[in-house]
């Protein structure tokens, strides 16, 4: 018996079902698993979970802004990276809901991510053509652990869409790749007949690309190894029309980026490798265990809030093995020759050619490889692995080129000797692919229950902070000043009627990312202090008032101290 996956026949004289066939059971099964998934996420939204912080109501402020015509910024405030794309998308919830409100400010998060899972189900029926296998990967993209809910629903710069460009990147890809000009027995073209959509295509694969460069250079491998697809399978056209219009359309996603750095003459690759940890310094030891034993689980959806188990770790000992088989096997299949499309009538349009199906999924996995590598060598990966491992988002996209050669052999088993038997080996492989599916959906399916444990507090603590902005609205209080992670949540949830402004547990200045609440705070007469109850800076403020007695008169609510100056 020799070792390997057994790929199903695919092309000209198939049985697999058109993609456009009226549903089954498989189809109504795959559309209750896309109702579970975002309503699921409803649900979360609506008890306020995710818990929402300050770096995102600095993107819901963005929004506020833009929704009011007083600002179009470029980039997240307080920095030169990390496009704003996520406020641009909100300004109009906001325009229409008459103000701000954290659920307007991720309704565009949900809806972004609603269209990954559609594509994320069509990509895996364009490289596998196996309906029960899509199914499978929805059901899993519709599981949400606590760091992949916080990915893809907080409005916190550029996780929520990044995985939605980079899966309609690759379907783009296989569809360009697939369906380039070709003729038919009766001499006809084979390909759709309208090269209006085709050049619509590669404006939307480059336009893509130029957002995502603008947005995020997280999803950037995802990009390049789709693009050396096809490059690969489509060099001829892109030396014509095809390529200038990819260009072009490049260009026009980017141009936020691009004419921001030549008005400014900054760098932002500068500022992101700043970020990233490149001027800070960490052990190996601790940048391999948080990049490849930690950030996996973590990263896509194996762990519970905030830890991972050590029996959920076992994703992250698994992945390597199945990074090497998926290449190993997407490798094969593309030096494989694709059928004599002769037998048949037509290259239908939903028919993928096996040696492109082949290559999207290298690609997929490349892509992966690089991401997990280059968060592997940051010391991001050795300082703060649990809150870096979103790092990892991206991770998702390249799920059905992961797990294709498992479900192969759980549902085939390994390829036969000549003489067809199949042996003990086969069995224990195919017993093996059947645990390892099983594993994950139960790993993950577990990490979602968790995560979906924690709504009720978030949704308490959410109430809280509203008697905050409440209790400060009676005071009659306008200006105050507190820690970084209350301020620009504070001034976003009371629609800027409340300014704040930062200040360490010194009582210092702290990280004021928009700069002009700091102006106008340092211009009041008298700010307040807010300060969350049993923090190093309600200590401070503690201290204070007991040093200098009748200063500071307190106000306390649950969870919160507020101290107003006489």
């Amino acid at each position: 018996m020799t070792v390997g996956v057994r790929e199903q026949p695919r092309g000209a004289g198939s049985p697999r079902p058109r993609l456009g066939a009226r549903p089954g059971l498989v189809g109504w099964l795959t559309g209750l698993a896309v109702l579970a998934g975002v309503g699921y996420r409803l649900w979360l939204l609506l008890h306020a979970a995710p818990p929402t912080n300050s770096d995102e109501a600095t993107m819901g402020l963005a929004a506020l802004h833009i929704a009011r015509g007083e600002g179009f910024p470029v980039w997240f405030y307080g920095q030169q990276y990390m496009g704003t794309l996520e406020a641009y998308l909100a300004a109009p919830v906001f325009a229409l809901a008459g103000g701000p409100s954290l659920l307007g400010l991720r309704l565009p998060t949900l809806a972004l991510y609603t269209l990954f899972l559609l594509l994320a189900w069509r990509l895996t029926l364009r490289l596998t053509g196996d309906r029960w296998f899509g199914l499978l990967m929805v059901a899993l993209l519709a599981l949400g652990s606590d760091r992949v809910i916080k990915n893809q629903l907080i409005a916190g710069g550029g996780y929520p869409e990044m995985n939605a460009a980079g899966a309609a990147l690759a379907l783009l890809t296989v569809d360009l790749a697939t369906r380039r000009p070709g003729r038919r027995r009766d001499g006809r073209t084979a390909d759709t007949g309208r090269p209006g959509w085709r050049l619509a295509r590669w404006a939307g694969w480059g336009f893509l690309a130029g957002l995502m460069l603008w947005v995020d250079p997280l999803v950037l491998p995802y990009v390049a190894a789709t693009g050396a697809v096809l490059v690969g399978f489509c060099r001829r056209e892109l030396w014509g029309a095809a390529g200038a219009l990819l260009g072009a359309a490049a260009v026009l996603g980017a141009a936020p980026l691009l004419l921001h750095s030549l008005l400014t003459g900054r760098n932002p690759l500068h500022a992101v490798l700043a970020a990233s940890g490149a001027d800070a310094s960490a052990g190996w030891p601790d940048r391999l265990h948080g990049g490849l034993v930690l950030g996996p689980g973590l990263g896509m959806g194996f762990c519970a809030p905030g830890q991972c188990a050590t029996w959920q770790l076992w994703w992250s000992l698994a992945l390597p093995l199945l990074l090497v088989i998926a290449a190993a096997t997407a490798w094969r299949a593309l030096r494989t020759p694709d059928p004599d499309p002769a037998g048949s009538a037509a290259v239908g349009p939903d028919v993928v050619s096996p040696r492109v199906a082949a290559a999207a999924r290298l690609a997929l996995v490349l892509a992966a490889v690089a991401t997990l590598g280059a968060y592997t060598v940051s010391s991001s990966a050795g300082l703060t692995p649990v809150e870096s491992s979103r790092y990892l988002s991206c991770l998702l996209i390249s799920l059905p080129a992961l797990l294709w050669p498992v479900w192969t052999v759980a549902r085939h088993g390994l390829r036969p000797a000549p003489a067809g038997r199949r042996g003990v080996g086969s069995t224990l492989a195919r017993s093996v692919a059947v645990v390892s599916l099983a594993a994950t959906l139960g790993t993950a399916a577990h990490a979602t229950w968790r995560a979906a444990q924690t709504a009720p507090a978030t949704r308490a603590a959410e109430a809280r902070h509203t008697e905050l902005v409440s209790t400060l609205r009676q005071l009659g209080v306008r200006h105050v000043r507190a820690g970084y992670w209350t301020c620009n949540r504070l001034t976003f949830a009371s629609a800027e009627q409340v300014v704040c402004a930062v200040v360490d547990d010194t009582l210092r200045q702290g990280f004021d990312r928009y700069p002009a609440y700091r102006r106008e705070v340092d211009s009041a007469a008298a700010p307040a202090w807010v300060a969350p109850a049993g923090s190093p800076l309600a200590e401070v403020l503690d201290e204070r008032q007991r040093a200098t007695p009748g200063s500071l008169d307190l106000v306390t609510i649950e969870g919160w101290r507020i101290y107003l100056p006489r």
